[in-house]
């Protein structure tokens, strides 16, 4: 069995704003002490993910700052392999600076190092990447917005061919108000919003139903028209994240209104009801 040995690492950043310190992970170094070994990769182009946090970023910019940081890593890789060059005590973070020195450019370092043990520095590296680094351009692909999980709901009720057309209603509080961008009335006004959990967080994802929970509170306090709020949500495509969103409904269930909650495999249900309550309402109006 190969001997496992100690690693460091540190994780390139790139800072877009040097005011406000944002930043999206570029690349990872590895520095294994007892052999000297210096192991880096870094991005060779934007991704979904650096496009999408900082849509202003100048490409040609981007690149030719990688390209650099390349050549200074690829450098201090040859020059470790002299043997005794540097300390056995130094860490990725001490390495990394003498390539990279600390200043006010956009490539940075995570600190302190992070450190575990390997037996293959370079499959060490590709895992260290892959959950830094490139695991985010997968994940940034297109997620679904509000319009997309109401478009379904759009289509069916055209199929059934209601007179009722849905529009938009402010529901006025004492202290607020809150705009629904689908509704209809009948005794009551009916009020309807698509709201999509396929969001990058459970911080998000819990924050966006705590805000409809509390726009919900507002509105109602002193509110003149009696209102029935329905949501139609979708989680997110992240299985982890599947926690934070049983606590968004759960909040979203215990909203002021009594709001009813119609998950995306709901539609056909909830297009149902509204179709059972406008034929009802026409009934009686004739």
């Amino acid at each position: 069995m190969t001997e496992k040995r100690t690693y460091t690492y540190a994780v390139l950043r790139y800072v877009h704003d040097v005011m406000t310190a944002e930043f999206v992970n570029v690349g990872v170094v590895i520095y294994v002490p007892s052999t000297g070994s210096v192991l880096s990769r870094v991005r060779n182009s934007m991704g979904p993910r650096l496009r999408g946090v900082f849509p202003d970023l100048d490409r040609d910019a981007f690149t030719r700052a990688m390209r650099a940081t390349e050549r200074s890593l690829a450098t201090l890789t040859k020059e470790t392999r002299t043997e005794g060059l540097f300390p056995s005590d130094a860490d990725a973070v001490g390495m990394v600076a003498r390539a990279l020195p600390k200043d006010d450019s956009s490539i940075q370092w995570s600190s302190p190092a992070g450190s575990g043990l390997t037996n293959d520095p370079e499959k060490t590296l590709a895992r260290l990447y892959d959950r830094f680094v490139s695991r985010y351009d997968v994940r940034s692909l297109r997620r679904r917005s509000d319009d997309d999980v109401w478009r379904p709901v759009r289509l069916k009720l055209e199929e059934q061919n209601l007179s009722v057309q849905l529009q938009e209603k402010t529901i006025v509080g004492t202290v607020d108000e809150i705009v629904f961008k689908h509704a209809w009335k009948n005794s009551v006004w009916h009020v309807y919003e698509a709201l999509s959990f396929d969001l990058a967080d459970a911080d998000g994802i819990k924050t966006k139903a705590r805000e409809w929970a509390g726009h919900l509170l507002s509105a109602s306090d002193g509110a003149t028209e009696v209102f029935k709020p329905h949501f139609i949500v979708c989680g997110p495509s992240r299985i982890e994240l599947s926690s934070a969103y049983k606590s968004a409904l759960a909040i979203l269930k215990k909203a002021p209104g009594t709001p009813e909650i119609f998950e995306e495999d709901q539609v056909d249900d909830l297009v149902a009801q509204i179709e059972d309550e406008v034929r009802a309402h026409e009934a009686h109006a004739s």
